[in-house]
């Protein structure tokens, strides 16, 4: 009988379960439903095993729901920020809302365990073959960075780790260490003593070379190249807005010649760099407008435009033009610029420093939901990066959808959540939830990693940032002008109940993980 079944049902049911017109839309248990339905009214030999379906998929749903329902026992009150960043006094704030929330307190299951680590913060317990610098495996369906020692190893930093430029910044720095070295040498220790083991974009390099070169625990840093921001300034035509580099029409140079030239020449000076163990990776940019509108954007450039010119000879190719163009034609267009663009930065990178990791332009906004992009960056990425905003929790669907259709592991560059209890901080600027406390922030935190951490294809989170925001700075980018992001403050003291829930999280990751890959699927 079940010979039969699976000769004659099988191949109804993975049709049937591959339902959607997106290919990156994989069936959950409630699409297993409706599938399961679809296969009893089409066919009474299927009954049978549809309806053994339909009870399985049914008991996996609710099993999931109580689950969730017996872990997501906490409620945070969260809002957002409305037209955040801008100076004109439209930003303001929706109204709070409770969100379910779980953490490591209501993880059902979990007991706490000490997992020794190597210098770097990887886990002396579990190895790889080592290469000398950080690489990414699959290894029993998760995904790992692995360091230069061969262990396995999650990149768990803050971003910006400098400190601010502000008088009140700088006479805390001087009051507190003396100078930038000795900033540098405690701020190291401080990350270790609370589970961090790196620093994420925008960092003081220089200080933490030199830091590293003398420490015990080196940090594993990153850098961005801001290639195409680059090109930008030096090309003229881009201007400032919230978060990010503008471009005209919302479109990136990278059909212009003198792109390619561009990086090429940056990437030279990446030689330097190619015997660093402690870099963890190159970011090439950062929320760069990478759009479903490209198309668009480009034909309606000046004819001598490079970019006109490239996209209109794609589109005349296809019988495209301004009055007919179809969403798919979009989405192959954007696919098709995406491949140009990594390809010319992933050549020049491997050219001079092939050591080290490409982990990407750091996606933003509606770019995560966008296969023909993970899927193109897949070619070329080690780990695509994504800046992830807008998300209580982490979306199951898309955090398993992103490594089947690039390939790749992901690891998120940019998130946050700002308190209210911190004073004279208005938090308008930045795209991050407002809670009402640390302790609340702190809360966000173990909710969000957790969610990572359930996915098995992250290999890092980079919380946005080091340091709070300083009003009192002249002339700072728009979305970094006054808001609670940092896990220190303007005087470069720490948020001791944000830490508290930050630490507690970070020194279990590893125990985490094995918590998740040994837990019995829903």
């Amino acid at each position: 009988m079940w010979s039969v079944m699976r000769k004659n049902v099988m191949p109804s049911v993975a049709k049937h379960l591959a339902c959607g017109s997106n290919p990156i839309v994989k069936t959950m248990p409630s699409e297993m439903l409706r599938c399961a339905r679809h296969d009893v009214r089409v066919s009474g030999k299927h009954l049978l095993f549809a309806a053994v379906l339909l009870s399985a998929a049914s008991a996996a749903h609710a099993q999931t729901a109580s689950r969730d329902s017996a872990e997501y026992t906490l409620r945070v009150a969260a809002k957002k920020t409305i037209n955040n960043s801008t100076v004109d006094g439209k930003a303001g704030f929706s109204e709070y809302k409770n969100y379910p929330t779980r953490t490591i307190a209501t993880l059902q299951g979990f007991k706490p365990a000490t997992i020794k680590l190597d210098k770097y913060g990887g886990r002396l317990d579990k190895k790889a073959k080592a290469t000398g610098f950080f690489h990414v495996e699959k290894v029993n369906g998760r995904w790992w960075a692995v360091d230069p020692d061969g262990y396995y190893f999650l990149h768990n930093a803050p971003n910006d780790v400098q400190p601010g430029r502000s008088e009140r910044t700088q006479k805390a720095l001087k009051d507190k260490y003396g100078n930038m070295a000795g900033w540098m040498t405690a701020t190291r220790k401080f990350f270790f003593a609370n589970g961090f083991n790196g620093a994420g974009a925008w960092s003081a390099t220089k200080e933490i070379q030199a830091e590293n070169l003398k420490a015990d625990q080196p940090l594993a840093y990153t850098i961005n190249l801001d290639l195409m921001s680059g090109y930008g300034n030096k090309r003229g035509g881009t201007y400032v807005q919230p978060g990010h580099k503008g471009y005209p029409n919302d479109v990136i140079f990278t059909f212009d010649p003198g792109f390619q030239e561009y990086v090429e020449e940056r990437a030279k000076a990446l030689a330097a760099n190619k015997k660093d163990k402690n870099l963890f990776g190159y970011f090439s940019d950062n929320e760069m407008p990478l759009l479903r509108k490209n198309l668009d954007g480009y034909l309606k450039l000046p004819t001598t435009e490079p970019g006109y010119v490239a996209a209109k000879k794609w589109a005349d190719e296809r019988n495209i033009t301004l009055e007919n163009i179809t969403d798919q034609n979009r989405q192959d267009f954007l696919a098709y610029a995406a491949d140009r663009y990594f390809s010319i930065v992933a050549t020049a990178l491997k050219k001079y420093d092939p050591n080290h990791m490409y982990i990407g332009c750091r996606f933003h906004g509606a770019q995560r939901y966008y296969p023909e992009l993970m899927k193109v960056a897949g070619k070329y990425l080690d780990a695509i990066s994504i800046n992830y905003y807008n998300n209580w929790t982490p979306e199951k669907t898309w955090v398993r959808d992103w490594e089947q259709v690039s390939g790749k592991p992901f690891i998120v560059t940019e998130w946050y959540v700002k308190g209210e209890d911190a004073p004279g901080l208005a938090n308008t600027a930045g795209a991050g939830w407002v809670v009402k406390t640390q302790a609340d922030r702190g809360l966000f935190y173990q909710n969000f990693t957790l969610g990572l951490l359930e996915s098995k294809n992250c290999i890092g989170w980079h919380w946005f940032k080091y340091q709070d925001n300083d009003p009192t700075l002249v002339g700072a980018e728009p979305s970094n002008t006054n808001a609670n992001k940092g896990i220190v403050d303007n005087n470069l003291e720490p948020y001791t109940p944000l830490l508290d829930k930050m630490r507690e999280l970070n020194q279990q990751m590893y125990h985490l993980a094995d918590f998740f890959d040994q837990r019995p699927p829903m």
